[in-house]
């Protein structure tokens, strides 16, 4: 997908799972939002996989960086 930069998942124990998608700017993420092959994954994902789910979408304009050499 165009924009698309990574994804990261994480588990509990208790079953959580967490994702971390990251996009290049708010218009590559609409149009992932809104791309018809991404719209049936959500519904099938709410028709056979999760009983629940949460999402938030969050602006950070600044990152930071430490690498010790």
């Amino acid at each position: 997908m165009p924009g698309f930069l990574s994804i990261k998942t994480f588990y509990a124990r208790d079953g959580e799972r967490v994702s971390i998608v990251e996009f290049e700017s708010k218009e590559a993420h609409e149009a992932w939002r809104k791309h018809p092959e991404h719209r049936e994954a959500q519904r099938l994902g709410r028709e056979k996989f999760y009983s629940e789910f949460r999402i938030h979408v969050l602006d950070n304009p600044r990152g930071y960086d430490f690498r010790k050499e």
